[in-house]
């Protein structure tokens, strides 16, 4: 079973991101845009509940998240990647290395860039484009994330949330 944790924006930002995925991004249909907080995991030795009930453990005092997205960025030349950049903040950072310690463990698999990807799976020269024109958009969210969500991977390669977690804490 593959799982993941992350962070939905709102409904306005998810809008503004699947303008650009609906074209550009291979993996438009199997997720909607999001913050990933921990990246797809395979787990064999845990319960989905079990995860559940971690995830409820760490997120209990957790307050909400502020974020704020100035502009787009790019993973090139490594991967043809641009989306939104979520600007690191200590909480944010806090709470996506609590999903890799005990109970969770392993390492991540990159360093943590908290993004909102709009286009992946791109050639080079549509990447130039798209990111060319991008860069040059006028970008500015700030809205405070209220809700995590554990998702868990179908057959067909799409995701459904298995439990969501509101963040209370003061």
């Amino acid at each position: 079973m593959n799982y993941g944790i992350v962070a939905f924006p709102s409904k306005e930002l998810q809008d503004f991101a699947n303008a650009y995925r609906k074209r550009y991004d291979s993996h438009y249909a199997q997720l909607p845009p999001h913050i990933t907080l921990r990246a797809t995991t395979e787990s064999s030795n845990i319960t989905l509940q079990e995860l559940a009930d971690q995830v409820a453990e760490v997120t209990k005092e957790m307050k909400p998240i502020d974020i704020h997205i100035g502009k787009v960025s790019t993973f090139s030349p490594v991967n043809n990647v641009i989306y939104l950049k979520v600007d690191p903040t200590e909480q944010l950072t806090a709470l996506h290395n609590t999903f890799y310690e005990e109970p969770f463990g392993g390492k991540p698999p990159y360093q943590f860039v908290p993004h909102i990807t709009l286009a992946q799976g791109l050639s080079s020269s549509e990447h130039d484009d798209i990111f060319g024109q991008l860069r040059m958009s006028n970008i500015e969210f700030n809205e405070t994330i209220h809700r995590i969500h554990l998702l868990y991977q179908l057959e067909n390669g799409t995701w459904s949330v298995y439990e969501t977690y509101r963040l209370r804490g003061e």
